[in-house]
């Protein structure tokens, strides 16, 4: 026993610089630095916000720093692209998200591929869909909303951020299950949309709720429908798109965590667990519950399957959107 302990002694090193030996085999003791967490979107939205709570957890729990860097560009692209091509040893992690994923692709070829070059960790949270509109208007559902805009079509207009987001594939859908047709109004800001439905310049806007939130508790806003499985206790006078007879439209933005391709199993498992754990942390709840966010109690191998079923649901109308947007001579999304 003793010369083979004597033998394995001699030839783990060995390996290890031959790099014959996974990742887990050589840094056995992760996280043995700080961890650094790409933000590849605007610093203080709502990625920024969820990557910076948990990543305190996860210092707290694991010992070391979980250093957040916001490196936007590209609609994402930028900052995750440098994580794809990054050593999978579980010291460089990127944000992924519904939009730069999943719906991007549809107008711009990405640099890398979303599965084959990353490892997928945990679900962040994500903030579901609202439309609304003014509280004068005089359909004050959404069956008598879809009423007019039948019998006149084109007269309705809707605005989201910009061609191609995730809150316009939203509307689109609800458009073709409604069989109706509402002009839309791309905007560059959530606040001039709310602030024009309010005016009187526009008859609806779908944005993700935490933007209309203020007005619709001040009830100057009334909201038609929210993209969530069940009312929200928060907003329990807006009922969900799912009860008003449209199932498929279930609809947040989210965020999740994900880490180069390869990324050793045994870390991606611990950092799942530790960011489910914080995500269910009491102060985390009530902070997102606060924010209109929403989670998921996924492992990885679920999570990866619920981005897959994602990538499924979200092309095909991404790419009709994508077509419109050409068709117009419109920018894809950045």
């Amino acid at each position: 026993m003793f010369r083979t302990m004597i033998v394995r002694a001699a030839v783990l090193p060995l390996l290890c610089i031959l790099g014959l030996l996974p990742a887990w085999a050589q840094t056995p003791s992760w996280p043995a630095r700080a961890v650094r967490i790409v933000v590849p979107f605007s610093a203080a939205g709502t990625a920024d916000l969820l990557t910076r709570i948990v990543a305190d957890k996860l210092g707290a729990a694991l010992g070391q720093p979980f250093v957040v860097e916001d490196r936007p560009g590209a609609g994402g692209i930028i900052g995750q692209e440098s994580v794809a091509r990054a050593a999978p040893d579980g010291y460089t992690l990127v944000v992924s998200s519904l939009g730069s994923f999943v719906i991007t692709p549809a107008f711009t070829p990405l640099p890398f591929d979303p599965f084959k070059d990353f490892t997928h960790i945990a679900y962040l949270g994500g903030q579901p869909t609202v439309t609304f509109v003014n509280k004068d208007l005089p359909q004050k559902t959404l069956a008598e909303f879809v009423a007019y805009a039948k019998a006149h079509p084109g007269e309705f207009t809707y605005a989201t951020i910009s061609y191609g987001s995730q809150t316009q594939l939203v509307n689109e859908m609800l458009q073709k299950e409604a069989g109706i047709k509402m002009t839309y109004v791309p905007y560059r800001g959530a606040n001039l949309i709310v602030n024009d439905v309010l005016g009187g310049h526009l008859t609806s806007g779908s944005l993700a709720l935490s933007a209309a939130a203020g007005q619709l508790k001040a009830g100057a806003l009334r909201g038609l429908g929210i993209g969530t499985e069940e009312r929200l206790p928060a907003f329990a006078d807006i009922p969900t798109f799912k009860e008003q007879g449209y199932p498929n439209i279930v609809s947040s933005t989210w965020f999740a965590l994900s880490g180069p391709a390869n990324l050793p199993p045994q870390i991606v498992t611990r950092l799942n667990a530790e960011v489910v754990k914080a995500l269910h942390a009491p102060d985390v709840q009530a902070r997102f519950e606060s924010e209109a966010i929403d989670i998921k109690s996924l492992n990885a191998d679920d999570f990866t399957a619920f981005f897959k079923a994602e990538v499924v649901r979200w092309t095909p109308i991404a790419k009709a959107v994508a077509a419109q947007a050409k068709a117009a001579g419109t920018v894809p999304p950045q």
